[in-house]
């Protein structure tokens, strides 16, 4: 596997992005200490903090929180469900309103720094927050600034500038340079407490992350230095992460995170998020492994793009060389070799590569799904497919074709 030092890429103290405004990063072992000089140095008086308290108390960091916190008026919401709903939203949007914060806080996983971004934004606007998640109305207005503190690695949602949410049970992506946080704070022992299905289940949403963000139409030569190299760490240390943690593991899985995330931040992701939003939504399982489960037919049904279905301008001999690239970053020879690197991965991680290995078989079943998959983000995959693809590639029958 390729070697990259490039330490641009493994951020320590401060990262600087190319969109022009800076984001100031602090990823290191303790980084959590350094939020009281972040918060000292502007000077917040009254803080609106989104904390998961699972997250909060499993992880140990509530007393780091309390101190860091004290010289000021901390409002704290947290009663907010898994996977960002509107209705939290408007509470939230209503409850920040009452306090008008000088800084935001988010503490947990995707769901609290996503939840922070669009409550932060949508309070400085005059329109409804379903309105503004469902692009009904424009947002343009920054709220104050944000801190992220994310609890686990997998989302990269301290590095995004989009956000998710459903509203009446429909997934939507609110994307605006505004919502990326101004500070990110991410230490690695906060994610030592975390269970191994969910060290595998989000390690697997980062993997998937930086392997689509190579192939993406909007692929820069920015966003794949930052994709690469988040795959290579994610590649070599979510196994030991899930199953024999260390620190050198939790370490490299943050830095994975974080890097897919500048990644798609630029390219933003394609088909298999686009098929793993109605998985997660209707049989309960974790993004990462709904991510993960079309991951080998994808590779395999992109390898074989043309003239006709290709959806990238600079053409089908640039996105094959992007997609050798990841065969080259998986040690493999050839496509077949590469979806079973991958399935060997999943299947060392105890976790389904298949929606057949969860169950998930029946025509119905797949036609139903195939009939979900997220049109922005499969706009955004270098090869169009077919109704009858999707269904092939959610039912498997199109994996590492011989």
């Amino acid at each position: 596997m390729r070697q990259h030092h490039d330490d641009s890429l493994t951020p320590s103290c401060r990262s600087v992005e190319s969109a022009g405004v800076d984001q100031v990063v602090y990823l290191h072992a303790g980084a959590l200490a350094e939020l009281e000089n972040v918060v000292a140095g502007r000077s917040a008086k009254s803080i609106f903090l989104v904390v998961d308290k699972a997250a909060s108390q499993n992880s140990g960091a509530s007393p780091v929180l309390d101190h860091c916190l004290c010289n000021c008026q901390v409002t704290r919401f947290s009663d907010f469900e898994p996977n960002p709903k509107i209705e939290d939203v408007e509470r939230g949007v209503r409850e920040f309103r009452t306090v008008d914060p000088d800084l935001v806080i988010a503490f947990g996983g995707g769901t609290a720094i996503d939840l922070a971004k669009m409550i932060g934004s949508f309070a400085s606007h005059d329109a409804s927050a379903r309105q503004l998640a469902t692009g009904k109305v424009p947002m343009r207005n920054p709220g104050p600034a944000l801190i992220a503190i994310p609890t686990t690695s997998g989302t990269g949602s301290e590095a995004t500038h989009f956000a998710v949410v459903y509203v009446e049970g429909k997934k939507y992506s609110v994307a605006q340079p505004v919502l990326r946080p101004d500070v990110a704070i991410i230490d690695p022992s906060l994610t030592a407490s975390l269970p191994p299905a969910m060290t595998i289940a989000t390690g697997l949403d980062a993997l998937c992350q930086a392997i689509e963000s190579i192939w993406a139409v909007g692929a820069t030569e920015e966003s794949v230095r930052y994709a690469e190299r988040a795959v290579e760490m994610a590649w070599k240390h979510l196994p030991a992460a899930a199953h024999h943690p260390t620190s050198e593991a939790r370490l490299a899985m943050s830095r994975a995170s974080h890097l897919a995330g500048k990644a798609i931040n630029i390219s933003k992701t394609t088909l298999p998020h686009a098929a793993s939003y109605a998985i997660t939504s209707q049989y309960g399982i974790p993004h990462g492994t709904a991510v993960a489960m079309t991951l080998s037919q994808t590779l395999a049904f992109n390898l074989e793009v043309t003239e006709q279905d290709c959806l990238d301008p600079r053409g089908p001999a640039e996105v094959k060389r992007r997609l050798n690239m990841v065969l080259d970053l998986l040690e493999a020879s050839d496509v077949h070799e590469a979806c079973d690197r991958i399935q060997a991965f999943l299947a060392n991680l105890r976790t389904p590569g298949t929606l057949q290995q969860a169950g998930i078989e029946s025509e119905e079943e797949l036609k139903a799904l195939a009939s979900q998959v997220n049109p922005l983000r499969l706009s955004n995959n270098p090869r169009r497919p077919t109704p009858f693809d999707l269904i092939q590639i959610l039912s498997g029958r199109g994996l590492n074709p011989k």
